[in-house]
């Protein structure tokens, strides 16, 4: 295995033994600049080769991986290199500037490492390029570290107020991947992998790079999603797997031409992190044959939860059947177990569970039973046949002149419109009801939708209370880096 490809990236192949002696000399390279056993090294790289190495560098150093989403604000970067105590920030060149600027009020960070091009020198003040100390030869030291050490900073992405680092350990990472690999979802070491999802989410981190690495696998390194180029890098580089979110699939499925194109060496199509609508499953299933195994999971438990692919075929709507060592519950308002087929909050507890929000006791109790329950805020159902069906975020509730509504429930029902690419619905102020529901919707390119023709659609299949107050038509919907929709966004849009 050591002269297999491990890394696939633009136009470079990178084997398993070409990783480990870069990822060791990044080992040395961190120690070098004082990383010690529990010390927090930031990562705000792209899908490249630098991250992974830098990422199991810091691992293998003993040291805890803080993984930073690329798009953030100054402010929001500040915030968890703050919290988080990073000593190292290792960033890529477009946004050194803002981490560097940083550095004389994090008190902690002491060297910022750039990723940059090969002749690109580290800008002014910078402790140099990721290559550079790298390649300088610092001795590596091995360090013992126990399962039960803390691994990963993972930061939440803060939709209701600061962010909040969720403690990973080595023993909760290792476990996620063993419980995702257990059912159709069996990466094996003849698989390519696509990775085109952000590294520094922990879907695409710890089921993604973490299970493919366990295995031998190869991954394909796309820095962007663009649904042409994808498209075509799955077919030239011989992807058998890929790792979707629903956003994907949707700009998949609405392609020119899209079912000309060669999928015959994808033998699966996974999505999650978001909710996947039931017709685009269907879509991508007409044109290219290949059912979409649709998971469920947050941060929190490392990510994934349950998965169809614990099933023997996917269930349209259903993020499937729980992962293997895992106990789920669905608690109503009481704190009593519901009803078979009533909706109820997820509980969830097993391996894979975090242990905690990095100095924040408050948030930890929470979110964490003293029995070791983990309170997902997420609502769902359970079928007869252990099927879990996502209704909403329990902080996303539409409460209608008393009357609970789900923006799940509403948007499935416009998913069915023909001329919908893609939709959200959201709470407003109303002056006799409390709140309204609004729908934000995105047409099929070239169809015509208008926001009557919406509103009567929905009035067939839902009550008068749960059908839009009002529909906007736009071109496209925020989402997060993952493909949530961001709803807060479109709250305070739409009351504006």
């Amino acid at each position: 295995m050591p002269d297999k490809p491990a890394l696939l990236w633009q136009d470079r192949s990178i084997t398993y033994a070409q990783l480990d002696e870069r990822v060791t000399a990044g080992a040395g390279a961190l120690q070098h600049l004082g990383i010690e056993a529990g010390d927090r090294v930031a990562l705000m790289v792209g899908n490249t080769p630098a991250f992974v190495e830098a990422h199991f560098a810091t691992l293998r150093a003993g040291g805890v991986v803080v993984p930073l989403n690329t798009g953030l604000t100054s402010t929001e970067v500040e915030h968890i290199l703050r919290d988080s105590g990073a000593e190292v920030a290792v960033v890529t060149a477009p946004i050194a500037s803002v981490v560097l600027r940083l550095v004389h009020q994090v008190p902690t960070l002491r060297h910022v490492v750039v990723v940059a091009g090969s002749n690109t020198p580290a800008p002014d003040g910078a402790t140099g390029t990721w290559k550079q100390l790298r390649e300088a030869g610092h001795a590596f030291s091995a360090v013992e570290r126990s399962s039960d050490d803390l691994a990963a900073l993972v930061y939440t992405s803060g939709t209701t107020g600061d962010p909040k680092g969720a403690m990973l350990t080595r023993a909760n990472l290792a476990a996620n991947q063993d419980q995702s690999l257990a059912g159709r979802f069996r990466i094996e070491q003849d698989d390519v992998v696509l990775l085109v999802l952000p590294l520094f989410h922990i879907y695409a981190l710890n089921v993604g790079l973490g299970a493919s690495i366990r295995v031998g696998a190869t991954m394909l390194l796309v820095e962007r999603f663009d649904p042409t180029s994808t498209i075509q890098e799955v077919v030239d580089h011989g992807v058998t797997i890929i790792l979707g979110a629903p956003p994907m699939y949707v700009a998949w499925a609405n392609t020119p031409g899209i079912e000309d194109v060669d999928l015959s060496r994808v033998r699966m199509a996974v999505s999650g992190a978001a909710p996947l609508p039931p017709q685009v499953l269907g879509r991508f299933q007409h044109q290219f044959g290949l059912p979409i195994w649709e998971g469920y999971g947050l941060t929190e438990a490392a990510p994934s939860v349950a998965s169809n692919a614990m099933g023997e075929e996917p269930k349209p709507g259903s993020v499937g059947l729980p992962l293997p060592d895992l106990e789920i519950r669905l608690v109503g308002k009481d704190g009593d177990d519901v009803e078979l087929g009533d909706p109820g909050e997820v509980w969830v507890r097993g391996p894979n569970v975090f242990q905690g929000y990095w100095n924040n006791d408050e948030a930890t109790a929470e979110a964490l039973t003293s029995d070791g329950w983990l309170r997902t805020g997420d609502i769902a159902t359970q079928d007869d046949d252990g099927y879990l069906y996502l209704v909403d975020r329990r902080k996303d509730l539409i409460i209608v002149s008393g009357f609970n509504v789900y923006p799940r429930e509403v948007e499935r029902v416009i998913y069915r419109h023909p001329g919908v690419a893609e939709c959200a619905v959201v709470g407003v102020p109303h002056p006799y009801t409390g709140e309204a529901v609004k729908a934000f919707i995105v047409p099929v390119a070239g169809e015509e939708v208008s926001e009557d023709e919406i509103a009567i659609y929905c009035r067939d299949s839902l009550a008068r209370y749960k059908c839009p107050e009002s529909v906007e038509i736009v071109t496209e919907l925020p989402h997060t880096a993952t493909g949530k929709v961001r709803r807060g966004e479109l709250r305070a849009g739409a009351e504006a």
